[in-house]
């Protein structure tokens, strides 16, 4: 069973050289459990300068980096002059929702991505003990970490009666449970405060919720309250919330998506810095994509489909009728690819008229069928805020994505940003974006046993391409694979190589 430990090991690994000193030939050595990858440039993690070195894996560990000699009988993998990095974490993932439909997980892996962290947007498996004990039973390609969810405690304790502020007994209650939760191993606390029922919450809820965490030495992430309208207010909640706990806190996939906020990021990064500068560790994640995905509903925070003015402000601000796409819509699945405008004309109606019609159709059918009708895909950002808020040091690389989903991150985030970022952009150094890709998501999730190539971390480790690596998933084509990714590793155990996956299932439960 994997354990996490606090991550101050972590940031004083990062201090030591690029690699190992040499290893000496280890004629006469044994490793009848493991393997010697050789002739790779390796990219530890660090940010450091990739270097010709071999890495020996024994069982689930590296137990060498350097040059190295094969021990005899030892099997050699020939890395065929590509780059070998650690494994890379994703910290927003929705693939563990679907991950005992597809163990496989070939969204994720075929990314390069070993771990993932579940339980964001303020939901999250409960109790979580009995999604940890399936796992273990029926263990997936990747490994997999949780946080408790403020929107699973909220409907734990307040049923379908959550439309208010909580009383102090519900709030009581929410915070037993989540003490619950945190015991069975959760990273900590993690809000979807735009989402139902978080939005109906007060702050001083989720500040005593997140105390809780905080006492349990654990951390918060946060999809904040709002990411438009009042994305001032919600960053200040997220600062206040660590200032007041003392905990780290995280922001999730952190995007300006308003047309008014175009332009701010260096406002946003400069409100970050002076908070860390107080002592304050905030932290973000982000994906590499101008456009999300949620539902209709999200866009309106009265959450009243009738109102023609919101409506008329959503298309002007938050994503016009022609960059937003169905991604569900139970009631009529043909309208899946299309945009509302697209709709529009079909019903020979306007714009505003259509998206009327299409949140009220998805509402009744969700009353007569209890599960979510429909989905979106929003273009609502602009890729110069993305790049800006992507190189602040503290944001780490995350999907945001899942394994049965139709947004183009659940199968591209990773290569998108080694092929068009690093090699077609030059935004960034390769070792870079391999760091914010691993050893800074481990420090931001508390890890100290992965995110670097170094003699004991875990085995997780992924070989690449980088002169060939892109991604291909669209929105209207989301679930091509992308290219470049050539092995990926999880525990010492091949998990995907050359373009499929493999029947190695080694991922374990990650606890704190």
């Amino acid at each position: 069973m994997a354990t996490i430990r606090r991550s101050g090991l972590l940031l004083g690994a990062l201090l030591l050289a690029a690699c190992a000193p040499d290893e000496p030939p280890q004629s006469g050595c044994s490793n009848d459990n493991g393997f010697l990858i050789t002739n790779v440039t390796l990219v530890d993690g660090s940010g450091a300068p990739g270097v010709d070195a071999d890495v020996r894996v024994s069982g689930d560990t590296i137990a060498a980096v350097g040059a190295l000699e094969a021990c005899d009988g030892e099997s050699v993998v020939d890395g065929g002059g590509l780059t070998l990095a650690p494994g890379f974490i994703d910290t927003h993932s929705h693939a563990g929702s679907d991950i005992f439909e597809r163990p496989d997980a070939l969204p994720v892996v075929s990314q390069g991505i070993t771990t993932i962290i579940a339980g964001q947007d303020g939901g999250s498996p409960y109790p979580l003990a009995d999604f940890h004990a399936r796992l273990e039973a029926s263990p997936a390609t990747v490994n997999v970490a949780s946080y408790v969810g403020h929107n699973t405690l909220r409907y734990e304790v307040m049923g379908d009666d959550f439309r208010r502020t909580a009383t102090d007994e519900e709030i009581e209650a929410m915070k037993v449970l989540l003490a619950s939760e945190l015991e069975s191993g959760a990273l900590g606390l993690g809000a979807g405060l735009e989402y139902e029922p978080g939005i109906h919450s007060e702050t001083s809820e989720v500040l005593a919720l997140a105390q809780v965490a905080a006492d349990a030495g654990t951390r918060y992430i946060s999809h904040i309250r709002s990411e438009d309208r009042w994305f001032e207010d919600a960053i200040d909640e997220i600062i206040l919330i660590g200032r007041e706990t003392g905990m780290p806190v995280q922001v999730s996939h952190i995007k300006l998506a308003m047309k008014r906020l175009w332009g701010s990021a260096d406002d946003v990064i400069a409100k970050l810095d002076a908070a860390r500068a107080e002592g304050i560790d905030i932290t973000a994640d982000i994906y590499p994509y101008e456009y999300w995905q949620s539902t209709i509903m999200v866009l309106l925070p009265d959450r009243d489909p009738t109102n023609r003015d919101t409506i008329a402000e959503v298309f002007d601000q938050l994503a016009p009728p022609d960059g937003i796409w169905m991604t569900k819509f139970e009631p009529n699945p043909d309208y899946v690819g299309k945009t509302i405008t697209e709709i529009a004309a079909l019903r020979e109606v306007d714009v505003i008229t259509a998206f009327t019609e299409i949140a009220l159709e998805a509402l009744e059918w969700e009353e007569q069928h209890g599960d979510g009708a429909e989905s979106i895909i929003g273009t609502s950002m602009v890729k110069a805020d993305i790049d800006r808020l992507f190189l602040w040091p503290w944001a780490n690389v995350c999907t945001d994505g899942g394994i049965i989903n139709r947004h183009p991150r659940s199968f591209g985030s990773y290569p998108r940003i080694l092929g068009r970022f690093v090699r077609e952009e030059d935004l960034l150094p390769l070792e870079e974006a391999v760091r914010k890709m691993t050893s800074l998501a481990a420090t931001n999730m508390g890890f100290d046993d992965r995110g670097l190539v170094r003699e004991g971390m875990a085995a997780d480790l992924v070989l690449f391409d980088p002169e060939t690596v892109i991604d291909h998933a669209t929105p209207l084509e989301p679930d091509l694979l992308s290219t470049g990714i050539r092995s990926v590793w999880v525990n010492g155990e091949v998990v995907f190589r050359d373009g499929a996956a493999t029947e190695a299932r080694p991922g374990r439960v990650i606890r704190r």
